[in-house]
């Protein structure tokens, strides 16, 4: 669209046309559009002209977010949220089934494989029915978690390939969902990246009531937990900044990059040989 207006050559009373043409066509400069709307026929005044291009626009961007929902990361994001909704559910309904469990079976162990183990016996009261089938619950909450974790597990390297081959797939997709998106996560600095989980001590050591926080939720990565406490901080960094890199890699190209690999080894190599010095 180099000359006419998002009107031309499409119905404008269907929103959902109406909508791609403004998402979609592009002018090479700005002009009269309400006059060019009516010499065109697409709307009888300007009032209308106005009326019109408001119902465009919000049909667009109602497109727009659907796409966005449905968008490969956005499913990650899900995912993973509902991972941890599912894993809290299924040892909260398990504290619960177990402790009434243990009041009528012996050697009742706890948590999910506590509740697991219950759940395969046949009760013979009503109490125990009761028990046995909390239990069921509890067992079938876990079950749902570990399904929704394979899925994680096979969508990230789809998703995010670099980023799951450094920080591994769930880890990649905690930090896509914390971030809000691969694309939100492709535009932090690193150094927001290596926070990413640790929300409340970074507000809390902005207050000024607590040190700066060294990592988030990427200590659960082996280079980060495994390493001398006195050089976290260092693999954190260095962690984080090939991470940035890796989101940056998979969101504006997606190239698989093995050498991003290659490097963060060498890289906490260095940083761990200092606890033997």
């Amino acid at each position: 669209m180099t000359d006419k207006g998002w009107f031309a050559d499409v119905d404008v009373r269907n929103p959902d046309a109406a909508g791609d043409a403004v998402r979609t066509g592009r002018a090479d400069a700005p002009d009269d559009w309400p006059a060019v709307a009516v010499a065109d026929g697409a709307a009888s005044d300007e009032a209308e002209y106005y009326d019109r291009l408001r119902a465009a626009t919000l049909a667009g961007t109602r497109a727009a977010v659907r796409e966005r929902e449905r968008a490969d990361d956005q499913q990650l994001v899900h995912a993973v949220r509902a991972m941890a909704d599912l894993s809290d559910a299924a040892n909260e309904v398990a504290e619960r089934a177990v402790e009434w469990a243990g009041s009528l079976f012996e050697d009742v162990e706890g948590g999910v494989e506590g509740a697991r183990a219950v759940a395969g016996r046949e009760p013979e009261t009503p109490a125990e029915e009761r028990a046995v089938a909390l239990c069921r619950r509890a067992a079938d909450l876990g079950d749902e978690r570990e399904r929704v974790r394979e899925f994680v597990e096979a969508q990230a390297p789809a998703v995010a390939p670099n980023l799951s081959m450094l920080a591994g797939p769930v880890l990649a997709a905690r930090l896509i969902a914390l971030a809000g998106g691969l694309e939100e996560l492709a535009k932090m600095p690193s150094g927001t990246v290596q926070v990413l989980g640790a929300e409340d001590a970074l507000f809390a050591h902005l207050r000024g009531h607590a040190p700066s926080p060294k990592h988030g939720v990427i200590y659960t990565h082996e280079y980060v937990r495994g390493t001398h406490p006195d050089e976290r901080g260092s693999a954190s960094r260095a962690l984080a900044g090939k991470l940035s890199i890796a989101a940056r890699v998979d969101h504006y190209s997606g190239d698989r990059r093995p050498e991003l690999r290659d490097e963060l080894d060498e890289r906490m190599e260095r940083i761990r040989a200092r606890d033997t010095e």
